[in-house]
């Protein structure tokens, strides 16, 4: 079978990479990939990113299944275009996508279907907003209602960061966000108190098959300081996520999402993504949604996954009555893994570009480079984006991964090369 990956990021690497392993996967191309898809003779780099171009060439090629991995595709409904023209292609309709498009329709959605979250107001009107925030008080949390990358959260916690996110998101847009409906708008929510997690599963529009856990790191900076980012690493599983928080989790706000958007006339297939807050009693919140796989915790959640991918996705993607999905179960190696994003120096408003990258190891069994933010330039890889590289890796415990994952990264360099130190500081204290 012919595959195509759709992405450019670190994700997609390691999709792409996941899927050249089955015996069943004849190539895999990436639409457009980047600098290590580029260097995998498995895969195949395509310069296509017009949806509809797109389309017409996965059918002249008879691509068996495309699989989306960013949010912006599906957001523009690239799924839509595929299953019109009868193509097989795994995740949301661009109408299900509004999960993650719009902040503003998910947490309508939310209220509307009783699934926990933090209470929250709308707002269009900078000077409205800011009075709303001088009103509730620090902290708070300010999001865009739009697609900004994984950076459009500002978790403030002073009231001169509130009306700064505010500014620069409705106001001045510094982040760049596509904001919905012509105008732009922010939600403003409550600050929640707890230890964030990441709650992945994939759903085929009624079923659902959960992923492994992971956690995220976000901020920029060791210690879990300075500016929200994309992603600065990851762990999985998430010691955090006990038997009884994924009980609940699955109980309390994944199966009430697919019921609710199936009730509401946009069934959900593809990889939900449920950002949690988990209190110190166990009772779990939903900070965020993405129809998407995370970044950077796909990385480390493929390293781990032993079950076929391709099978995976094929189950996921059968007609209804036709699949064994509902009954799918996902082998895991028991070993931990993590990933430690190299990012680029001016990371995450103004990264730097342009610099030659060296000292990437070779892949080996218990670990592997996935690449981001790099373009093969005449057999020189060099840096395009702010999150460059997630060095991944397996071991048999936090600590052990740790040490494992900083080892293989130390021949890595580039100019203005950023990385936190302390990937995985929060497991020990949950152990």
């Amino acid at each position: 079978m012919k595959v195509l990956v759709v992405g450019s990021g670190g994700r997609e690497h390691a999709f792409a990479w996941k899927l050249a392993q089955s015996p069943k996967v004849q190539v895999v191309y990436v639409a457009p990939g980047n600098g290590g898809t580029a260097l995998d003779a498995r895969l195949q780099n395509l310069a296509i990113a017009n949806i509809v171009k797109l389309r017409e060439w996965a059918q002249a090629n008879k691509i068996g299944l495309t699989l989306v991995g960013p949010e912006g595709p599906l957001a523009a409904g690239i799924v839509d275009e595929f299953r019109q023209h009868g193509l097989r292609i795994f995740g949301p309709t661009k109408a299900a996508a509004q999960l993650e498009s719009s902040k503003a329709f998910s947490k309508a959605f939310m209220r509307r279907h009783a699934i926990p979250t933090a209470e929250y107001a709308t707002f269009s009107d900078p000077a409205t907003a800011h009075t709303y925030v001088d009103q509730m008080g620090a902290p708070i949390v300010v999001k865009a209602d739009g697609l900004a990358a994984g950076k459009g959260v500002v978790v403030a916690m002073t009231l001169a960061e509130a009306h700064a996110a505010i500014d620069f998101m409705l106001v001045e847009n510094t982040l760049g966000v596509a904001h919905n409906e012509g105008c732009a708008r922010v939600v403003i929510e409550e600050f929640l108190e707890g230890e964030e997690a990441s709650f992945m599963v994939l759903c085929d529009g009624r079923n659902v098959v959960p992923l492994a856990t992971s956690q995220d790191h976000k901020r920029l900076l060791d210690g879990d300081q300075g500016p929200n980012t994309g992603g600065m690493g990851a762990y999985s599983p998430a010691l955090v996520v006990t038997p009884q928080v994924h009980a609940r989790a699955m109980r309390e706000i994944i199966l009430p999402t697919i019921k609710g958007m199936e009730k509401d006339g946009i069934p959900f297939t593809g990889f939900l993504y449920a950002g949690l807050m988990i209190d110190a009693k166990g009772q779990v919140k939903t900070l965020e949604f993405n129809c998407r796989m995370g970044d950077p915790e796909t990385q480390p959640i493929l390293m781990r996954l032993k079950t076929d991918l391709l099978e995976v996705l094929l189950a996921a993607t059968e007609p209804a009555g036709n699949s064994h999905f509902e009954n799918l179960e996902l082998e895991w190696d028991r070993r931990t893994a993590m990933g430690v994003v190299l990012a680029a120096g001016g990371y995450p408003l103004a990264p730097r570009k342009g610099d030659a990258i060296s000292g990437i190891p070779r892949e080996a069994d218990d670990a592997m480079v996935f690449q981001a933010g790099t373009t093969l330039t005449e057999g020189t890889l060099m840096t395009v984006g702010g999150r460059v590289l997630c060095v991944t890796a397996l071991a048999d415990s936090v600590r052990q991964v740790q040490l494992r994952t900083y080892q293989v990264l130390q021949s890595i360099h580039f100019d203005g090369m950023h990385y936190r130190t302390d990937i995985g500081h929060r497991a020990f204290k949950t152990q």
